[in-house]
């Protein structure tokens, strides 16, 4: 273990010391935690991670180190990242560079050696806050102070931050060439995860993503089978150049609404959004389908989520009757939409996974059907 002090200092006080992991330095993110047991670098190159400090509530970390093939991003774009205790050792035959090396190459500041399932718990029982890890300064009050000043994610719009700069089409970097699918799909770049590109680009599509300010009418010119409305991070309220562009789309393109792009389609349909406690983060969240009663076991990261409408699970919209579709079986959060009169339906959880179980797969087959 890196001997090389670390400390990490929340808004409300806790501290907690422990060994510097990846690059030197101060961050400052909201503290969150995710109970996934593997895919530590899907979880590290996540774009909805942006302005979060990540805390794997796994204890031993690192020890298949870091591939080419399942980064989820072309840069990492969390704040931070907090482990029990990261391998000195990689040992797989696909592992390049060892995890702390990853991190630092990146440029994360992270910390290990301290008491996860205490720092896992405070946030459960008094909810995710502001957090900073340093290695140069270890004045607690004084970090206190840094931690509480900085911004929440309530207000920020943090797509603008992750989104891609230009328009792109996804390639298969097996065979590096562009598959003429028989489906043509535009998806929305809120901070995009690869493996929904990949999903897509396997079912069948060619898939062209574009910038999230791009406006509907350009869409619409490209004139597409479906669109996909991607994951991504921040308050989706804020976002209100995407909520105004599946506006224009709804009813003209089947639309495909996965985690923020699900919370971004609910506000265009005129329901509201709140932030969670400490959000869901991980491989392991139960969630019902409510037409068949059938129970997913899902893969999840957002801490914002639809309010259920005052009508219940029916919404009247300017578009037509939407209904909610799935339900959080911890906390009966919405997880699921789907509009009867137009072509639009949207899911909270990742239904590519990555890390995560396989069981919304079918999900991707319903978009499919939507644009035959």
């Amino acid at each position: 273990m890196n001997e090389k002090k670390a400390i990490l200092v929340l808004e409300d006080g806790t501290c907690f010391r422990g060994f510097s992991l990846g690059a030197t330095g101060e961050t400052v993110g909201e503290l969150v935690f995710n109970t996934s047991m593997m895919g530590y670098q899907e979880v590290l190159t996540d774009p909805s991670y942006a302005g979060q400090i990540v805390t794997l509530t796994y204890p031993l970390v690192g020890n298949y180190g870091i591939n080419e093939e399942d980064g989820e991003s072309y840069k990492l774009f969390l704040e931070g990242f907090i482990v029990k205790e990261c391998a000195p050792f990689r040992s797989n035959w696909r592992s390049k560079i060892n995890l702390s090396e990853f991190l630092e190459k990146n440029e994360i500041v992270g910390i290990q050696g301290i008491d996860t399932r205490m720092l896992t718990s405070h946030i459960r029982d008094f909810g995710s806050q502001q957090g900073i890890i340093s290695t140069v300064d270890f004045d607690v009050s004084r970090l206190q102070e840094k931690a509480k000043s900085a911004p929440g994610l309530i207000g920020r719009d943090m797509v603008e931050k992750v989104t891609c700069d230009e328009p792109y089409d996804w390639e298969n970097k097996e065979r590096a060439q562009l598959f003429a699918g028989k489906y043509k799909v535009v998806v929305y770049d809120c901070g995009v995860k690869y493996n929904i590109l990949r999903k897509l680009y396997s079912s069948g599509c060619s898939v062209h993503v574009l910038p999230a300010k791009t406006p509907f009418k350009n869409v619409l010119e490209m004139n597409p089978d479906g669109v996909v409305l991607s994951n991504g991070p921040g308050d989706p309220s804020v976002v209100s150049y995407m909520i105004e562009n599946i506006k224009g789309l709804l009813g003209k393109k089947p639309i495909f609404g996965i985690c923020l792009g699900h919370q971004l389609l609910a506000l265009a349909l005129g329901l509201k959004t709140y932030k969670l406690k400490f959000g869901h983060h991980g491989g392991n969240q139960p969630v019902m389908d409510l037409s068949t009663k059938k129970v997913e076991i899902t893969a999840q990261n957002h801490c914002f989520a639809v309010e259920i409408p005052p009508q219940g699970m029916l919404h009247k919209s300017q578009y037509g009757d939407v209904e909610i579709t799935h339900l959080n079986l911890n906390d009966q959060s919405v997880e699921g939409l789907k509009c009867h009169s137009v072509p639009a339906f949207s899911v909270q959880y990742h239904p590519e996974a990555s890390p995560g179980p396989h069981d919304a797969d079918y999900l991707f087959n319903r978009f499919l059907h939507a644009m035959k």
